[in-house]
């Protein structure tokens, strides 16, 4: 529940209460008195006997008891008895049980049944009555016509008793209904900023705490209300937050890593490079032949050193995004036939036997022809380096989904255990620790090949079981047509 909604139904809620109050209030204080809920009229009927009539009454009531002892025949002029009428009041005639004149506004059929008996002593000229519509008090007179008929005259005046009591006790009423009108809203008041304060003064106290750097607390929603959503809100900042931490803590510890191995892999190739110079200059190399393979040593040396420094500014433009991709159409049994037959040259030489495994020749891929090539290719020389069987082999296939084309690039190499799985394709990452290059590698083939495939809007990753191989799996996105970009 929302909490304009809340509030709407709190105020609601107080305005049904006061009307309820007022009405309990006033039947109980009546009931108090009379002990009888339908006696309230009675209790009026009392209330207003005691009372002095209304100057319009009285005036009223002696002008027509006047008539009655002294001038009995204007009991019978209409025009007489509307000037006595008032707005406020209606008059009465009564001649033994027909009614002699009635004020226009008495028109009820039972009026007559209504009326007080006959009463020659007129102990009890005042008193209330009530038809099926309306309710009224009355003053009246009881006398004798001339021929000995019982004739009778009556002030009427319509009121509503309950609204009559309630004005004579408003002031008790009002005290009274105001003191529960207070508790009810102090209380419904408590109920309502329970649900608000409370909820607000526990995101104060997770402010003040992560205002002093602590993070590690979990504020709780209560409500699914604008102040649960609030909270909710709340506490993914602090979560977002303490994962940017993290992160910036771990970006750290990579930079610091990435300046060690970087430091490490230029640094051997550099002292090789120093020693064999030193030998050649203080004459270690003595002969054409030492020489020889001294220089070849520097030559090689410097080369992984080239390499090593152009796969870290290739990584690092691609981190950067940097890098510009011209992506075209490409029939992928084509393309990957054409590079597994060039590869396979290089790699008869030392060995090891590639396939190609396709039963889809009308696949086609967006992609960049250069940088697919050197996912490939760092793939493949990643399998290269850890052959360990007698028989060596490496296998591509292609695999068709319903809106990507997945490639697997398998060896039946020493695998990879599964605790540096999750690992391998982060910059400088070896699952080989002693970072000899002549099997790690610089580090870098992997993370490059995951940067280039991400790029394409693809994934990548790995499978492995130790002893056995290890498949590398990425994904390009299918598309219709041929050629083009």
């Amino acid at each position: 529940m929302s909490i304009k909604t809340r509030f709407l139904l709190s105020y609601i809620g107080v305005i049904v209460i006061f009307i309820t109050l007022l009405l309990v209030v006033g039947f109980l204080f009546l009931f108090a008195i009379t002990g009888d809920l339908r006696s309230i009229e009675h209790f009026y009927n009392k209330s207003y006997v005691q009372k002095p009539l209304t100057n319009v009454e009285e005036s009223a009531f002696t002008d027509l008891m006047y008539m009655a002892k002294k001038e009995q025949q204007s009991l019978s002029d209409e025009e007489k008895l509307k000037e006595i009428e008032a707005d406020s009041i209606d008059i009465l005639i009564k001649r033994e049980q027909e009614l002699v004149y009635t004020s226009p506004n008495l028109n009820e059929k039972n009026l007559l049944e209504s009326l007080p008996e006959f009463e020659s002593t007129n102990i009890n000229t005042r008193g209330s009555m009530k038809t099926e519509d309306n309710f009224y008090t009355y003053v009246k007179y009881d006398f004798y016509f001339a021929n000995k008929d019982k004739g009778s005259v009556f002030v009427l005046r319509k009121v509503n008793p309950y609204a009559e009591l309630t004005r004579e006790w408003f002031p008790l009423l009002f005290g009274l209904l105001l003191f529960l009108f207070t508790m009810a809203i102090g209380i419904l008041n408590y109920l309502v900023s329970r649900s608000i304060i409370k909820p607000i003064l526990v995101m104060k106290e997770g402010a003040e705490r992560i205002k002093e750097g602590n993070l590690d607390f979990e504020m709780t929603p209560t409500s699914n209300d604008e102040i649960g959503q609030l909270n909710r809100a709340f506490e993914e900042m602090r979560i977002k937050l303490k994962e940017s931490i993290q992160m910036q803590l771990q970006y750290e510890e990579n930079r610091k890593e990435l300046l060690s191995n970087i430091s490490h892999d230029l640094k051997t190739p550099i002292t090789s490079i120093l020693g064999y110079v030193e030998g050649i200059r203080d004459g270690v190399a003595n002969t054409e032949e030492k020489r020889e393979k001294y220089l070849t040593t520097i030559s090689t040396k410097a080369k992984d050193m080239d390499v090593l420094i152009d796969e870290l500014f290739l990584f690092s433009k691609l981190d950067l995004k940097k890098v510009p991709f011209n992506f075209e159409t490409i029939p992928l049994h084509n393309y990957m036939s054409d590079y597994v037959g060039e590869t396979s040259l290089d790699l008869v030489e030392i060995d090891v036997h590639i396939t190609l495994l396709s039963q889809e020749n009308s696949l086609y891929v967006k992609a960049d022809r250069d940088k697919l090539r050197r996912v490939l290719s760092n793939l493949i020389s990643n399998c290269v380096k850890y052959m360990d069987k007698k028989y060596k082999q490496i296998t591509i296939e292609l695999i068709e989904k319903q809106d990507e084309v997945m490639i697997q690039v398998s060896d039946n190499g020493s695998g990879i255990e599964e605790a540096a799985l999750p690992y391998i394709f982060d910059r400088f990452y070896r699952a080989e620790l002693s970072r000899n290059s002549q099997t790690g590698g610089s580090g870098l083939g992997l993370a490059i090949a995951k940067q280039i495939v991400l790029e394409h809007g693809g994934d990548i990753w790995a499978t492995s079981e130790f002893g056995k191989g290890t498949t590398i799996h990425f994904s390009l996105k299918k598309v219709e047509g041929r050629g083009g970009k």
